[in-house]
């Protein structure tokens, strides 16, 4: 006798094969196989399976993100920072598409005190576990069954996400000031209050002893900008995101990064970056006197490729280490590898390091300026003094902001091989950068680097001249996202300033900033020296990326370094504001139409010498410098 539950079957089997019938043609499924069976028939593939599988995989939905996963790990330097992991649904399967590990904000604290030092590790441990929070509970849910080609789409979540958080932190800061202020009873005695230099240090005065008075009042240290905790979860998934639509699309992450800038249009060549490779450091660190210097870069020559100029590079710092290997025994000087992969020498003079750089080359019979060129990070917000208004470049040896630009002028006269300086003042004393890139602009790179303003702030604010320099360098840390810094790059392309993508003090073994330079078009790459496993793994991916490109053939030659004359510009800016007919009066708008514009509304301004158009300007801001 035949079970109940097989005649129900049979009885129902009709039904269930016009409903089968009725789905996949519904879904195009007879189409596509006979298109399929057909098209392998005549090709015959070796592998017929993997054939039909690769077939139907162009139909399949795209994959969605399904889950994030963050973790602690470890930088290049032993301390934690995070990784972030993407799962996407891939043919109805979970799978594990990529992860990235983000570079930390924070600096390398060199001589600090323990209770410094305790407190930078704590802050650092309490962001990172606060972006674990993040990114495995409300950013999971958040970002799930999103596709991770749209990328502005997840951007502009993770903005608003940022945006909801700092405003709550705004809002928790209240209550805690309204508390603090209810539990004050009554009012205590309050002690004199001593002056507080921005680093922490008191300027008490000594009885009996004469005051050191600044010269010229010099512009307080701006305050910085707060770092929201956890923020590190928001670059982290943006970057996560833009390597996991790389990775889905089988396309190299720089080309995916290039074909976003791009709009999808993706140019027939891609310029290499030109690596400024560290050497030397003869900072504050150093044993020395100099403090002025804190990296000593050499810049190959453009007529190289990134190969051949690496292997000169190279060659130049085994001459170094030979150079410094005899006077290691001496007490004024100290050889040891820098946590940015570079020797830390020390040196009483600005001119020592440069001469050993002469030598190095000259032993190889190498030319500065024709056949290897230099560049230096002045860091000079790390060399004020703010008892005395002036930076210390060498130990007792102090300059005002004024003698500084005469300083730089004199050396790079002495020294034409240098073409770059890396903050060579303070973001704050803006007349002095706008000094010396009218006086050396022409010859030399002035680059902003912590005396830019954070990404989002440069983005916000559209102005990149403050202080008015030559380019940034760019660190991708914090709540920084891709679409930031497609816009950013974007910004600095039409107001022919250049784009240098640097490489944070705690580096991780992640590559995605070599991708990120190539991808986004960057001029220059600051990634350390040639040594450390962190930053020599960077150089290994540009190596590779090189490669790709000239076997593509769509690698774009190197193009001659290109400086702007600042004086002749802001001579121009000048004559046109001349050559503008003056404002009458009597043709004012009459009281019936809108008053004349405020200042700060108006369609064009002068800053600095530097000629501006304001956000509500119909005009190509690119044709201004």
């Amino acid at each position: 006798m035949e079970p109940g539950g097989a005649r129900e079957l049979r009885r129902r089997l009709p039904e269930l094969r016009h409903q089968a019938a009725e789905y996949y043609r519904s879904n195009e499924v007879p189409q596509r196989l006979e298109e399929a069976l057909n098209a392998t028939f005549y090709r015959r593939p070796a592998d017929l399976y993997g054939h039909l599988a690769n077939y139907f995989s162009k139909f399949s939905k795209p994959p969605v993100i399904c889950k994030l996963i963050g973790r602690k790990v470890l930088d290049g330097v032993g301390r934690l920072t995070l990784e972030v992991e993407i799962f996407c649904t891939v043919k109805n399967h979970e799978k594990s598409i990529c992860s990235i590990v983000v570079s930390s904000h924070s600096e390398i604290l060199e001589n600090a005190s323990p209770e410094a030092i305790d407190a930078d590790e704590k802050e650092r441990n309490d962001s990172i576990n606060r972006a674990l929070e993040w990114v495995n509970g409300s950013l999971n849910e958040m970002l799930r069954d999103l596709q991770p080609a749209d990328q502005c789409k997840v951007d502009e979540l993770l903005g608003e996400y940022f945006a909801k958080k700092v405003e709550e932190e705004k809002e928790r800061k209240e209550i805690e000031r309204e508390e603090q202020e209810a539990a004050i009873s009554a009012p205590a005695c309050v002690p004199a209050l001593s002056a507080v230099t921005p680093s922490g240090k008191k300027k008490g005065v000594k009885l009996g002893k004469k005051c050191s008075v600044a010269e010229k009042p010099i512009p307080p240290a701006e305050p910085i900008e707060p770092v929201l905790c956890g923020s590190i979860a928001i670059g982290g998934l943006s970057l996560a995101v833009a390597k996991t639509g790389a990775t889905i699309n089988n396309t190299p992450l720089y080309l995916h990064l290039a074909l976003m800038k791009h709009d999808q249009d993706l140019p027939k060549e891609l310029t290499v970056p030109l690596p400024m490779v560290t050497l030397l450091s003869c900072g504050k660190s150093s044993s020395g006197k100099l403090k002025l210097m804190k990296e000593v870069m050499l810049i190959p020559p453009t007529e190289l490729t990134v190969k051949q100029g690496t292997e000169r590079l190279l060659e130049i710092q085994k001459q170094m280490m030979r150079l410094l290997d005899p006077v290691v025994k001496g007490p004024s000087v100290l050889k040891r590898i820098s946590h940015l992969g570079c020797l830390i020498t020390g040196c009483d003079s600005l001119e020592q390091p440069l001469i050993l750089m002469q030598t190095a080359c000259r032993n190889l019979g190498l030319e500065l300026g024709i056949d290897v060129h230099l560049a230096i990070n002045c860091a000079a917000h790390e060399l004020m003094d703010y008892t005395k208004g002036k930076y210390e470049i060498l130990t007792g040896t102090l300059k005002s902001p004024d003698e500084m630009v005469d300083l730089y002028v004199d050396l790079i006269n002495k020294y034409p091989s240098i073409i770059a300086l890396v903050d060579p003042l303070r973001k704050e004393d803006g007349q002095q950068w706008s000094n010396i890139c009218n006086a050396v602009g022409s010859r030399c790179y002035l680059i902003a680097e912590d005396a830019a303003k954070s990404i989002s702030k440069l983005v916000e604010d559209q102005n990149i001249n403050v202080p008015k320099c030559s380019g940034l360098i760019i660190k991708y840390t914090n709540q920084t996202k891709i679409s930031d810094l497609m816009e950013l790059t974007r910004l600095l392309d039409g107001q022919k300033h250049i784009a240098i993508l640097g490489s944070p003090a705690g580096e991780s073994s992640d590559d995605s900033l070599v991708d990120l330079a190539v991808g986004l078009g960057a001029r220059f790459i600051k990634l350390g020296g040639l040594s450390r496993g962190e930053r020599v793994t960077k150089y290994n991916r540009l190596l590779t990326i090189e490669e790709e490109l000239a076997k593509n053939r769509t690698l774009r030659s190197g193009e001659n370094h290109e400086f702007v004359d600042f004086a002749e510009e802001a001579q121009t800016a000048e004559e046109l504001l001349d050559a503008l007919p003056p404002l009458e009066q009597d043709s004012w708008p009459s009281q019936h139409s809108q008053p004349p514009l405020a200042q700060d509304q108006n369609p064009v301004s002068l800053h600095g010498g530097t000629l501006h158009l304001n956000k509500a300007t119909k005009m190509d801001a690119s044709i201004f410098p």
